[in-house]
């Protein structure tokens, strides 16, 4: 298990865990990042990263993309 930010672009992966705050968990899993889900990084510069996520796309900072483990 490695945390979404160490994921390879246009690698699919499943997320394990989602670790973090209660808020920040109910704010991941609002967005659909929810165990099980299958996710792809798109692009990543400085941390920040664009997935692909249930056919959507959404920008994640570093420390929320830190929280998801893949």
């Amino acid at each position: 298990m490695l945390p979404l930010t160490y994921a390879s672009i246009n690698e699919e992966n499943v997320i394990k865990k989602i670790g973090g705050k209660p808020e920040m968990k109910k704010h991941l899993e609002d967005m659909g990042f929810v165990v099980g889900a299958v996710i792809r990084v798109v692009s990543s510069i400085d941390g920040n990263m664009i997935v692909n996520i249930k056919d959507t796309k959404v920008a994640l900072n570093e420390q929320l993309a830190s929280k998801i483990m893949v």
